[in-house]
């Protein structure tokens, strides 16, 4: 236990979550960010002068830095395992199956392959597909080497991005691997997939192939909208991956604030 303690306060600790504000980018097939002090300073006095403040929010679970449970998609009318997804889903209950709130917290090796950087560019085209002898190169030129179990994260740059909403949205166009990439990842039977991007594929993609690969056919689990820049500024490429998501009952996905720990 101490030897843990001592590892944990000696730790450098990375923040990947993206802030949550008024206006921030949001796919346009999940509700947006909305958010408003319901309370103010003042609004109410306490007997002696005290006051607080307060506030409420409302937020689609894919929104920002989030997890997609293994239940947001399905093929065929089937989820991950083969399950038939119209038997067990409602709008008041959620999926009954694979939701997030089956997601035990992650606590997990993570790597980052920085393809943007290794692409000598700030941010990738909007165009750009990551392939897997790009992500191959990417890991052999940083040294690490993808396990089972991994979390691995991609950086295009797009990161930089996010508070400029319209650049980040980028009317859904942006880089990220397709089918290939995909199944590349799935064949080193990692635990989680995630990019800087608002979704984890190439875009546009009409058919969602990398979501339906590895949530449906692989039960592989996607985190994107993630900060990389500081981890990649600092040439960190293996770390310590803690998150966890909310335990919304029956949900898709769930905002979580991500951290990566490098001793």
């Amino acid at each position: 236990m101490s030897d843990l303690l001592n590892l944990l306060l000696t730790a450098k600790v990375y923040d990947l979550g993206q802030p949550y504000f008024t206006g921030m980018p949001h796919h346009p097939a999940h509700p947006p960010f909305l958010y408003s002090l319901t309370k103010k300073h003042g609004d109410y006095v306490l007997p002696g002068g005290g006051s607080s403040a307060s506030d409420a929010l409302a937020l689609g679970s894919h929104l920002g830095t989030h997890i997609d449970a293994l239940c947001h998609f399905s093929c065929g009318g089937k989820l991950f395992g083969g399950h038939e997804v119209a038997e067990m889903q409602s709008y008041s209950g959620g999926i009954q199956q694979h939701s997030v709130d089956t997601l035990a917290p992650i606590v997990r090796r993570g790597v980052l392959l920085d393809i943007a950087g290794h692409q000598n560019v700030e941010a990738l085209p909007d165009d750009w597909e990551i392939t897997p002898a790009q992500m191959e190169a990417a890991a052999s030129a940083q040294g690490v080497a993808i396990k089972r179990g991994d979390v691995v994260l991609l950086r295009t740059g797009w990161g930089r991005f996010f508070e400029d909403s319209a650049r980040f949205e980028a009317q859904l166009k942006g880089p990220g691997p397709a089918e290939q990439g995909a199944r590349w990842l799935s064949g080193h039977e990692i635990f989680a997939a995630g990019s800087d991007t608002i979704a984890f594929e190439r875009m546009p993609a009409r058919s969602m192939t990398v979501h339906v690969h590895l949530l449906v056919e692989s039960g592989i689990h996607i985190i994107e909208c993630l900060n990389l820049e500081q981890l990649a500024a600092d040439r960190v490429y293996e770390f310590g991956f803690v998150a966890a998501p909310l335990k919304i009952r029956g949900g898709t996905g769930s905002p979580i604030r991500p951290i990566a720990l490098r001793s």
